[in-house]
């Protein structure tokens, strides 16, 4: 049987992130303003082009598999990438929180678009924080760090847009934001999990002493649709 993080996107989308979803049964994808990864139910040329029929516009989106793939015409694959996905099983004690945080809404929008495509911690667009539970942390107005919740595979929470402002490095807050994040996730009755760019060591590090363990690695795509 299949892992539900074999396929997190669709199982999202049909689950936690249900009220975000367009498309039909066996293809759905997000709104581009939110986020541009799209999801089918099982790996196959008619729910590839279920989803190209589903989507009526075209442009620049996300496919996750859980080995490689190749896509169906007019499907085009612009960048490959490789992830490792990794599941928190450490102690229900995660750690003390010592950072104060602050909601983030839309207001602070303009904020998060900059710090994100400072970092380019993934993919994140005007309507990202509707996936919900973005804190951050401020030096004055200024925001500095941020972390917030994507994908909801019901009973997995992925915990995403972690970044840090370049100046601001080396104080702890990506650690903070992840312990945060992780007492929250674990308070709901869930599993945290997250990922990372395989080749991202330091990351990797900071997740496995947190309490995280490789999972998996996954193929992430980009892929066209015109």
């Amino acid at each position: 049987m299949e892992h539900i993080l074999d396929n997190p996107v669709w199982n999202a989308l049909i689950t936690g992130n249900k009220a975000l979803a367009n498309g039909e049964s066996t293809a759905r994808y997000l709104s581009p303003e939110v986020s541009p990864f799209v999801g089918i139910e099982s790996i196959s040329d008619d729910n590839f082009n279920a989803l190209n029929t589903a989507i009526p516009f075209a442009g620049y989106f996300g496919f996750v598999a859980p080995y490689d793939i190749v896509f169906p015409a007019p499907w085009q694959v612009v960048q490959p990438l490789k992830v490792l996905q990794m599941v928190y099983e450490g102690l229900t004690d995660v750690g003390q929180i010592k950072e104060e945080f602050i909601s983030l809404d839309k207001e602070h929008v303009p904020q998060m678009l900059a710090l994100t495509k400072l970092t380019n911690p993934g993919p994140f667009a005007e309507r990202t924080m509707e996936f919900g539970h973005y804190v951050g942390i401020f030096d004055g107005d200024k925001l500095v760090a941020m972390a917030g919740q994507r994908m909801n595979p019901v009973p997995y929470a992925e915990i995403s847009a972690v970044c840090t402002h370049p100046d601001y490095l080396g104080r702890g807050y990506a650690s903070q934001l992840l312990l945060f994040h992780i007492n929250r996730i674990k308070m709901a009755g869930q599993i945290p999990f997250l990922h990372v760019k395989a080749d991202n060591e330091r990351a990797i590090q900071v997740y496995e002493r947190l309490g995280f363990v490789k999972r998996k690695e996954m193929s992430f795509y980009i892929i066209k649709k015109d």
